[in-house]
């Protein structure tokens, strides 16, 4: 493609202008924006779901509980935990386009570090 004399000049021309360039991230998706706290709540949250429902090779949450801190599905912050509700299937579900097989709500402690409530774990409602 470019000779070999060639490739330096172009390097001391892109990389400055890589070092100017600024990168856009939504509010939302910033990380300072999601407590630590929330963060371990929705990981400790998918993982009891999915062995509640049978392991990783029979079930699979909705993609919103493998956004930051739950996305979507953290539907309550309060003094009490994190209150998470979401849906989940056999994998690929979401994929797919097949309708969930499983509703879960479950209540996480305000630090993260434990599950103080299965809330429901079921048909979807």
């Amino acid at each position: 493609m470019f000779s070999a004399k060639f490739k330096p000049a172009l390097l001391g021309v892109a990389l400055p202008l890589l070092s100017t360039l600024t990168v856009f991230v939504p509010m939302a998706l910033r990380a300072a924006e999601v407590p630590k706290s929330q963060e371990r709540a929705a990981n400790l949250a998918r993982m009891k779901a999915e062995t509640l429902n049978g392991g990783l090779t029979k079930y699979r949450t909705a993609a919103c509980m493998h956004q930051l801190g739950g996305g979507t599905c953290m539907v309550r912050a309060s003094t009490d935990g994190y209150r998470f509700q979401f849906l989940g299937g056999t994998p690929g579900w979401e994929t797919m386009k097949r309708k969930a097989t499983v509703e879960t709500q479950i209540m996480v402690s305000p630090d993260g570090t434990k599950v103080d409530q299965v809330i429901y774990n079921g048909v979807p409602r």
